[in-house]
């Protein structure tokens, strides 16, 4: 997928929309976790190096009704930002109207400015047209860095963009890079699922056998599998209604081709709490008064293997109760197992797996960490994302076939002086 980025535009003396995901977890103003705004420090830089006005916006949190506003301010996250950067952001808890508008026509080249969270707007996940072109007045390019919503038809992605050219951030970049062009992915390539829905994946294990090697199954998904194969699950978590898709699942991928690997071993307990007594057993023998919250040694020991020589592997939702210290280590040494492999592009596709990741300490071991969960899991159903598909494509293609540097003429029309029709590649 081609789509223009910043490195494709001048905006010297303009003034830059900027989209972000910036919604951090926040309790009593303060930030608990600022790693996506540390993620978004370099793409803002590059904009500020090339002489801009920056306008930032994001939303936090759910918001449906006015009670829910309470604690959703952007205000923390603007200060945050201004330490990171070493520079002033001007914030303004205003999400339109004469304060905003007169404070980013104020705006001076290498001045930055954010402006309240997007869902204070009703119209915001309505992608009302009146709230998207309001907010595409207030500049003259448009930029989307928040990969975390690009599923979400909303006024403050596509909404704009339907008023203004819209083009990738550095963030985005990377995420349709690694996302958006698994079929030509260098082999042996291999995903691993995890997380406690066999419903939350299906969609993406449909997709992928047609494109991996293996499959590796762990988390709760895979007591679900357990009881499609007749084994005894106990008080595991268990998708009933979605036995017969994982039957339908293990007899897709055995005529495909595509080796499906499952746990062995399960640590379980007869309580969902931390610190409950815990023990290992072997699949077929968990007791009919225990749960199972992670995956044993011997499953450990069976993935690693399964993961020797892969050359691109796609890891989507932890091994077990990763929050839970007795339920960790399925996760955590997954992560070492990964960050050990030689010469692998390990790609990590958001959620829990990527807050498991940056937690246990391997934020800097992986290939790719992704920023959005739900919109990596729709990139990996191979769904069209609303909000990339809105993006300029980096090229235009004439109507004869032949592309056209300039947008404007073909070499076919060049005797011509006329603009040609163009359509997009």
């Amino acid at each position: 997928m081609d789509k223009k980025t910043i490195n494709d535009i001048q905006v010297l003396g303009k003034t830059v929309l900027l989209r972000v995901d910036f919604n951090v977890p926040i309790k009593d103003g303060v930030i608990k976790d600022d790693n996506r705004i540390r993620a978004e420090l370099d793409n803002i830089n590059a904009l500020l190096s090339k002489g801009c006005k920056l306008v930032v916006f994001s939303h936090l949190g759910k918001v449906k009704k006015e009670e829910d506003k309470v604690g959703k301010s952007l205000a923390p996250v603007a200060k945050r930002l201004e330490e990171l950067l070493g520079k002033e952001v001007k914030f303004i808890d205003k999400t339109r109207g004469t304060e905003l508008e007169n404070a980013v026509k104020d705006l001076k080249d290498g001045e930055i400015l954010m402006f309240e969270n997007t869902r204070f707007e009703s119209g915001e996940t309505k992608n009302d047209p009146e709230l998207g072109e309001y907010w595409a007045s207030l500049g003259d390019v448009f930029v989307n860095d928040a990969f975390g919503t690009a599923h979400r038809e909303h006024a403050s992605n596509v909404g704009i963009a339907n008023h203004l050219d819209c083009v990738s951030g550095l963030l985005m970049e990377k995420e349709i890079e690694f996302f958006g062009d698994l079929d030509n992915a260098k082999r042996p390539m291999i995903a691993i699922l995890g997380g406690a829905k066999v419903s939350d994946k299906i969609k993406v294990i449909e997709n992928l056998l047609d494109k991996v090697d293996k499959i590796l199954i762990g988390g709760g998904m895979a007591y679900t599998f357990f009881k499609a194969m007749g084994y005894e699950t106990g008080m595991s978590l268990i998708e009933e209604h979605r036995i017969e898709l994982a039957e339908e699942t293990i007899k897709k991928a055995k005529e495909k081709g595509v080796k499906l690997v499952l746990p062995v071993d399960n640590v379980v307990t007869k309580e969902f709490k931390p610190d409950s007594d815990c023990m290992t057993v072997d699949v077929k023998d968990i007791p009919i008064n225990m749960m199972g919250l992670d995956i044993g040694q011997k499953t450990i020991d069976l993935f690693k293997k399964e993961l020797e020589g892969a050359k691109t592997v796609i890891w989507n939702g932890p091994m077990g109760v990763f929050e839970m210290k007795n339920y960790a280590k399925g996760t955590l040494e997954l992560c070492k197992v990964l960050a050990d492999l030689d010469d692998a592009t390990v790609i990590i596709g958001g959620g829990d797996s990527a807050a498991a990741a940056i937690e246990m300490g391997f934020e800097d071991k992986f290939t790719h960490i992704s920023t959005g969960g739900g919109a990596s899991l729709e990139y990996l159903e191979g769904k069209e994302l609303p909000a990339i598909k809105a993006m300029a494509d980096s090229k235009k293609l004439c109507n004869c076939g032949r592309k056209s540097d300039d947008h404007v003429y073909c070499d076919c029309q060049t005797r011509k002086i006329q603009t040609i029709s163009l359509k997009w590649e």
